[in-house]
């Protein structure tokens, strides 16, 4: 089904080397300005993500305005990771190597990636295994703006506009199989900045 959803070279790269080399300086840095991370915040504070959740993709900061019970993040870098004094376990894991998460069965209450789905070779694997990782009900929010690493997103991403990039995030849950009814918007006002866009679904 995802071939026939996603064409051919959908996922390819400009640059396939390892992301381990890419990513391996760690990079602390903001990705986005200070409204679409105010908007991030405020989104997570709007779902009440305030249990025990999965920081995907996660760096060394998560935009929660409070941290939720118990945060922890995966991602690729552990000097970032240690960094972020939100998280209360870290787990350093390249997705496009091994999409399976180490967690068992329905081990968070909610689960969000930020500004790093666009990054991601074999999305649906990863959508799959976050409904695998959490409780009936609960909430994968995926957010993302207009900027990234061109060598490193997937060429179905560039190829495409903000409102091309609501749907291929959409597309990934509906294949995935995992979630119920999806959900996605713009999230900062109109103006000059960095737009936050939001999509969102509950596991079924």
């Amino acid at each position: 089904m995802t071939d026939a959803v996603f064409p051919p070279g959908f996922f390819d790269r400009a640059d396939p080397s390892p992301d381990a080399g890419f990513y391996g300086p760690p990079r602390l840095v903001t990705h986005i300005d200070d409204r679409a991370i105010a908007a991030v915040g405020a989104l997570y504070a709007e779902l009440g993500l305030d249990g025990e959740v999965l920081d995907l993709c996660s760096s060394w900061i998560s935009h929660f305005p409070d941290p939720p019970r118990r945060l922890v993040g995966l991602g690729m870098n552990a000097a970032e990771l240690a960094a972020n004094p939100a998280l209360a376990e870290r787990v350093v894991r390249d997705l496009n190597t091994d999409p399976s998460l180490p967690f068992p069965d329905a081990s968070f209450d909610d689960a969000v990636c930020c500004v790093s789905v666009d990054y991601l070779v074999d999305p649906v694997a990863v959508f799959r295994e976050i409904a695998r990782v959490l409780r009936p009900g609960g909430r994968f929010v995926v957010t993302f703006s207009n900027r990234c690493f061109p060598t490193k997103a997937i060429r179905g991403w560039l190829g495409t506009d903000d409102e091309g990039r609501l749907e291929i995030v959409n597309a990934f849950f509906v294949v995935s199989e995992g979630f119920g009814e999806v959900r996605g918007q713009l999230r900062t006002p109109p103006g000059r900045g960095d737009p936050l866009y939001a999509v969102w679904a509950e596991r079924r």
